[in-house]
């Protein structure tokens, strides 16, 4: 068994070689903990063991897995490393973060050359990770899973270690099929497995039957698949539109035998290492970029938004955190949340008022949205504030965007656009502050006001609606005042140009008195009741101006409710709890891969209509009746990921699909539960779909453990607009909760969409 097999780039690397030998490195929590343990890459090159001092239940507590990991991070580069480590020069601090909801991890090393070796090494790692092909991280895992198994570390396997292994790659067999591969394995008859053996169980058991049908019947000869048939396939079963070129270049591009490439055929090898590719994936990798037409007015797009972008958890008593604003921008998210309060020492802080959250200062905040607003894209950011402060502090505010941001903050209309819009190309770069303004925008361009003057509430117009409680209401009543006005800076007002904040008096109103600029922000529940009572008002209102969504105020726990009704009538911006993985985020997330995972996604052309006749509550003719019909195959799953740390638990699988769409394309269906296997289970089941709107529409396909007794575990998903689904045979590569990718797990499929008469 191999020891390093796949990081074969990375072989003779130093860094590797420092991580796998191991240091002592110092770990911070707080001002008074610090404590020395020792850390060690393990030999999978793939997980780091620490010493740990306390009782633990499970080694496997200590130890983490590179793909858990986010980002690794050299410098002052968290809170923690802020706050408890800022005296230690930053070349020997360094902190890694991982995925989800686990805290980082702070470190100190004792030279500034063990710092760069841990940050070069593990980063190297992290994106050689990633860079395999999912064959190679199969491979890979079940190297790992081998090595596990193999307790006395003699590089053989005997039955019972066989045994160990299956359990491991969660597959449950009866003894006599066990012991069946393993005497057709062991040619030695030594009673163990070695080398060229387990080389050869493993091909035996990651032989897939349903792979071997399909290239069965397009191939030429015993081994091979010519071009001219794999064209073939990619015509008749893919529905490709391809050149003989490109087929030829699939087969360059995947085939790994020198011989099949050579004689430009495929063998089954490379037919399912193409299967397994982003060509081979249920995405079309052509939305893998930024492809749609982004010089439209930016009330055209639907916008990847945050709400109470600062928490990390409940909104109660849970943590602020910059960490939350980098995770947020880090997954799209193109519009923050930023709940501003008086602070002490004359800065403003960040914290959901009148709870117990944790506070952060304001321009932390800021500078945090500077270093990470354009990471993962180049499109605007919207800053949405919700104003609690007084003047002095409104006038810090200002300034600390002003001095923080420089020229990515946007003061002036660009290009003196004053009459609608601009697009998110024009706006490439720039941050854009939403709140209470004033005046006009064309006022505010002459500078005709006084420094101070009287608005409206300066916090948002619903904010009432987010209080959590009936005494957190009277209390925020018994400090603000009866029907006192809050005043608001001028300074901070000027900072507010494309996105005024304006109470909702109706679509009639707005049509008729308000600018294109001025937008509002509405509970879910008010704007379900609007969808349902004028859906067309709606639809029309948002083809000119913006709307915010965000979620009601009894979500203390930070739920969330679906987008999906506010997006049928096009609303912009609809926050979601970002912190909170449930099946609502799932789809927030699915919505936005597409279109390059900007976070921006072009609205259909009939939500774009000033005098548009769509609404979803009453479907008629019109450009978006398209009727199809959705044909899916489950066809079978790879590696699912063992849920119960019990070494006798074995997932029993089933697959649910569920359509997201207008009220009438909404439907879910289900397989059947394969007990005992979650390594290789297969299903074979047909499911069709009517669909009315497929401009519209969303698929999810979401993987169950099934539980008799009590609530089924959460497995694995995918969701993915309909308009991104590529058709055939497809791979579906599973998110987990978090909606990360996990390392190896997959569903085998076949779609197919055709025209329905309705």
């Amino acid at each position: 068994m191999e020891t390093n097999g796949s990081l074969p780039s990375l072989q003779d690397d130093e860094d590797l070689k420092f991580l796998l030998n191991g240091t002592s490195l110092s770990k911070v929590k707080s001002a008074s903990w610090k404590r020395s343990r020792f850390y060690k890459l393990q030999e999978d090159c793939k997980t780091v063991w620490h010493e740990s001092k306390k009782i633990l239940k499970s080694p496997d507590s200590q130890v983490f897995s590179i793909d858990d990991v986010e980002d690794v991070r050299l410098g002052h580069e968290t809170e923690g490393m802020k706050r408890f480590a800022s005296h230690v020069p930053s070349e020997r601090c360094f902190s890694i973060i991982f995925k989800g909801q686990r805290k980082n991890l702070d470190l100190i090393a004792n030279t500034n050359e063990e710092a760069a070796r841990w940050t070069g090494g593990l980063n190297k790692i992290i994106k050689n990770s990633r860079a395999m092909s999912q064959k190679q991280k199969l491979q890979h895992w079940i190297h790992t899973c081998l090595r596990k198994a193999d307790k006395n570390k003699d590089n053989k396997m005997s039955f019972k270690e066989l045994q160990r292994f299956l359990q491991e790659v969660n597959v449950e067999t009866d003894d006599n099929y066990a012991k069946q591969i393993f005497q057709q394995c062991d040619r030695s008859r030594t009673g163990s497995l070695e080398d060229d053996e387990i080389e050869e169980f493993y091909k035996i058991l990651t032989t897939r039957e349903e792979i071997n049908t399909i290239f069965s019947a397009y191939k030429d000869s015993e081994n091979f698949m010519s071009a001219s048939n794999f064209h073939k396939f990619l015509q008749n079963e893919q529905r490709e539109n391809v050149t003989s070129e490109h087929t030829k270049s699939l087969i360059a591009k995947y085939e790994p035998s020198e011989e099949g490439k050579e004689q430009q055929s495929m063998t089954k090898d490379g037919f399912l290492i193409y299967l397994l590719s982003d060509d081979g994936n249920i995405f079309n990798p052509a939305h893998n970029k930024v492809y749609q037409d982004m010089k439209q007015p930016l009330c055209h797009y639907y916008i990847s938004s945050s709400h109470n972008t600062y928490l990390m958890e409940d909104q109660l008593k849970g943590p602020s955190s910059t960490e939350a604003y980098i995770r947020a921008l880090t997954k799209g998210c193109r519009c923050v949340e930023l709940d501003c309060w008086d602070g002490s020492n004359g800065e403003p802080v960040i914290y959901h008022g009148y709870t117990l959250t944790s506070k952060i200062l304001f321009k932390d905040v800021i500078k945090t949205i500077k270093n990470y607003a354009f990471k993962t894209s180049p499109y605007p950011v919207i800053i949405s504030l919700e104003n609690h402060c007084s003047l002095d502090q409104q006038k810090t505010m200002a300034k600390h965007m002003k001095d923080i941001l420089g020229d990515m903050l946007l003061i002036l209309p660009v290009e003196g656009k004053m009459k609608d819009f601009p697009s998110p190309e024009q706006l490439k770069g720039k941050i854009l502050v939403k709140g209470k303004k004033l005046n006009s925008l064309e006022d505010s361009i002459k500078e005709t006001e006084n420094s101070i003057a009287e608005a409206d509430d300066v916090s948002d117009e619903d904010e009432a609606a987010e209080m959590e409680d009936e005494a957190v209401k009277s209390n925020v009543h018994a400090k603000k005042g009866t029907g006192a006005k809050l005043k608001l800076a001028k300074e901070l007002s000027d900072t507010v140009i494309y996105c005024k904040s304006v109470h909702f008096r109706g679509f009639e109103f707005a049509a008729e008195h308000q600018s294109f600029y001025e937008m509002s922000s509405l509970t879910e529940s008010k704007a379900l009741r609007l969808a349902n009572d004028s859906g067309n008002g709606f639809t029309r209102h948002n083809s000119r101006q913006l709307t915010r969504i965000y979620p009601d105020g009894m979500r203390t726990d930070s739920s969330n409710y679906s987008a999906v009704d506010m997006w049928n009538v096009g609303c912009q911006i609809v926050a979601l709890n970002f912190q909170t993985p449930c099946t609502e985020m799932d789809v927030y997330q699915g919505k936005f891969r597409d279109n390059g995972f900007c976070g921006y996604v072009l609205k259909p052309s009939f939500l774009r209509y000033r005098q548009s006749k769509f609404n979803p509550k009453s479907i008629q003719d019109g450009e978006w009746w398209t009727p199809k019909k959705l044909k899916i195959m489950i066809i079978s799953g790879q590696q699912l990921p063992k849920l119960n740390k019990k070494k006798s638990s074995i997932v029993d699988p089933f697959v649910s699909v569920e359509i997201y769409g207008v009220a009438r394309d909404r439907e879910k269906k289900l397989t059947k539960v394969v007990e005992n296997n979650g390594f290789n289970p297969t299903w074979n089941e047909h499911f069709q779909f009517e669909i009315d709107v497929p401009a519209l529409t969303l698929v999810r396909f979401l993987v169950e453990d099934y539980d008799a007794s009590s609530r089924n575990d959460f497995v694995g998903q995918y969701t993915v607009p309909l308009s991104s689904l590529q058709l055939g045979y497809r791979h579906i590569h599973l998110l987990d909760r978090n909606g990360n990718l996990l390392p190896s797990a997959s569903l085998f499929v076949h779609v197919k969409l055709q025209e329905s008469k309705g």
